[in-house]
């Protein structure tokens, strides 16, 4: 767990990422018209939005690893990249394509961004002491 100042420098990030993704991926599952503007008609398409919720579970359990056993840490760090920029950069285009998303989204990519972009931080500059 966190034991030092450097210990939270390099997990905040996957603490607050594991804060936002747990509950972000039930209300993707079971109820997304409540906070985005998402009106769900068919069987695939809730099939969809509950696979989504399996894929944010089971990456905030690799980041909890990570959080809970450092052996598990960099890969942590490396996966939480990848799912905040690819999630992050995939809005930015959809921003150029589509338009101008709900407020929730516009937040969401600042967020994921910054959070993946945190992390390449982390990595770059504690890779030889994770």
């Amino acid at each position: 767990m966190i034991k030092t100042k450097q210990d939270f420098i390099n997990k905040i990030h996957l603490i607050v990422s594991v804060c936002i993704v747990i509950p972000v991926s039930f209300v993707y599952a079971f109820n997304p018209s409540s906070q985005f503007d998402i009106q769900l008609q068919t069987i695939d398409e809730h099939n969809f939005f509950k696979a989504i919720m399996g894929l944010y579970l089971g990456f905030s359990a690799l980041w909890l690893l990570g959080i809970f056993k450092n052996n598990y840490l960099k890969i942590a760090i490396l996966t939480n990249i990848i799912f905040m920029l690819g999630l992050g950069f995939g809005r930015v285009l959809s921003l150029f394509l589509d338009g101008t998303p709900t407020f929730g989204y516009i937040l969401g990519t600042f967020a994921e961004l910054f959070l993946g972009f945190y992390g390449v931080w982390v990595l770059n500059k504690f890779s030889k002491s994770l």
